[in-house]
């Protein structure tokens, strides 16, 4: 029995021996770290967003002009023809033009002496005179044409008076049938050389 015990023993001895080596080269693992725990216990919470402007007023535009600008005055020519041609083109003043015959003023008629009324009355027009010519187609006699152009020369200018345009500004003239307008012997043209033409003067 003390054999067998003893053989025993040798043998557990041995088996002790023969694994310590392998035991030896296996590595232990690394220790795994853990994060040192934060002294407060709440989670961390992500800052808020940025707050964007909500404003919706439209920017004005960089060109945008606060104040009115003031108006420009307007030139006129210092020549007189030129400057009849002007106000003529741009309607201040304009020709009453009349019926075959007659002395009398149609609405027309009176529509375009009421703008040269007002422009005359206007601060341009107060320094400027206007002689009013009467004119008259190719029919009739020279004598008669000369009588009918100062009858209508002067109901455009009472015409003008009654409405606020001094009476001293104003002059008169017939030249009848002498100074035609149109050339032609139509109608279209006889109805543009009966007319009561105004001319400014100074």
């Amino acid at each position: 029995m003390k054999k067998m015990t003893k053989l025993t023993l040798t043998s557990l001895v041995m088996a002790l021996v023969l694994l310590a080596p392998a035991c030896r080269s296996r590595k232990t693992p690394a220790p795994v770290t853990t994060p040192a725990a934060t002294t407060s216990s709440v989670p961390d919470v992500p800052p808020p967003p940025a707050t964007t402007n909500t404003d919706t007023r439209v920017a004005e535009p960089t060109d945008f002009v606060r104040e009115t600008p003031a108006p420009t005055e307007e030139v006129f020519p210092a020549d007189i023809e030129d400057l009849n041609r002007m106000v003529q083109q741009r309607g201040y003043i304009r020709d009453a033009f009349f019926n075959y015959d007659e002395a009398t003023l149609d609405d027309a008629a009176q529509t375009a002496l009421t703008a040269s009324a007002n422009w005359l009355k206007g601060p341009q027009g107060t320094t400027y005179g206007v002689l009013i010519e009467g004119h008259c187609d190719e029919r009739g006699t020279e004598q008669y044409n000369l009588a009918l152009g100062d009858r209508r020369a002067n109901t455009a200018r009472e015409y003008l008076v009654t409405l606020g345009v001094d009476s001293r500004r104003i002059r008169t003239v017939s030249y009848g049938e002498e100074r035609p307008f149109e050339e032609g012997h139509d109608d279209a043209s006889w109805a543009q050389n009966r007319r009561a033409h105004l001319v400014l003067v100074r």
